[in-house]
């Protein structure tokens, strides 16, 4: 049945003579599994789709997959786009990368605020530093420099990125990490999903957990034209430089320029593509 839904959703062409050169069955078997979207489609479907004998459409899709241009999910048998490819169509769009795109907002938001400002990337079940501008306090922060990864729901970056996936995805993540949670902190999981009803809520993240002393934090998503949370914008300082109006003025500031990163990310950007990768090599 699979089969034959698949099918359905692939329009076969008609290739004249003139037509069946190597590079036009090729770009035929890649425009076919860009329709297919994620869930690919099996090699008898797009034999049949692209009009090709089933013996020269799997050596095409053999020489694809052997240049990071198809990927083959050996467990289902289904082909479906590759990395490669990706990587190409990101050379040939917007050539820049979350960071790139961030890196002005940053330096605006520690200039006007004089405040450390981190962007965060998900990875997985965490999420990783891989920018910060420094203001002129000293902080304590989670992650630290750039490079530093915390467990997605601990600190208010990943808090803003966890309450910002999709309902399945997140509780997926918060039954990996609230085993490791317990390791360091006596946070539970009433706690989580409390922070996260009212960090959607809210729309940004500023709860105070108390787990580096003096020090508070405030995180917003930068959302996919999905509306799944890929990356956030925080900000670490102290608890009296964080509070009242002067917190809701900032968080305006960060929801601000984080619309903005996400009106121009990049689909291509390897970064965010692969964001869950790390979900799908790990038990829940």
């Amino acid at each position: 049945m699979k089969n034959t839904s698949q099918r359905a959703m692939l329009p076969k062409i008609e290739m004249k003579t003139s037509d069946r050169s190597g590079p036009s069955r090729i770009a035929a078997l890649l425009r076919h599994l860009g329709e297919a979207g994620t869930g690919g489609a099996r090699l008898s479907t797009l034999a049949d789709a692209t009009g090709l004998p089933a013996p020269t459409a799997l050596r095409l899709l053999r020489a694809l997959v052997a240049e990071d241009l198809v990927d083959l999910d050996s467990t289902t048998k289904t082909y479906r786009l590759g990395l490669g490819l990706f990587r190409l169509a990101a050379k040939a769009g917007n050539p820049l990368g979350l960071r790139d795109l961030a890196r002005p907002a940053l330096l605006r938001l520690t200039g006007a605020l004089g405040e450390t400002v981190f962007l965060l990337v998900r990875s997985g079940y965490d999420a990783v530093c891989i920018d910060r501008t420094a203001g002129p306090l000293p902080i304590r922060s989670f992650t630290g420099d750039i490079g530093g990864r915390v467990m997605l729901g601990l600190g208010q970056g990943s808090m803003a990125i966890l309450a910002h996936l999709p309902v399945d995805e997140r509780e997926a993540v918060i039954r990996y990490n609230l085993p490791r949670m317990r390791e360091m902190t006596s946070l539970d999981e009433a706690f989580l999903h409390t922070e996260i009803a009212r960090t959607r809520d809210l729309g940004y993240c500023a709860a105070a957990s108390g787990l580096i002393p003096g020090m508070a934090g405030l995180g917003v998503p930068i959302l996919d034209p999905d509306g799944r949370a890929v990356a956030a914008l925080s900000v670490g300082s102290t608890v009296d430089r964080l509070a009242g109006e002067r917190r809701d003025a900032i968080a305006g500031m960060l929801r601000r320029e984080a619309a903005g990163i996400a009106a121009r990310l990049n689909p291509f950007d390897e970064t965010l593509r692969r964001a869950g990768a790390a979900m799908e090599r790990r038990p829940p």
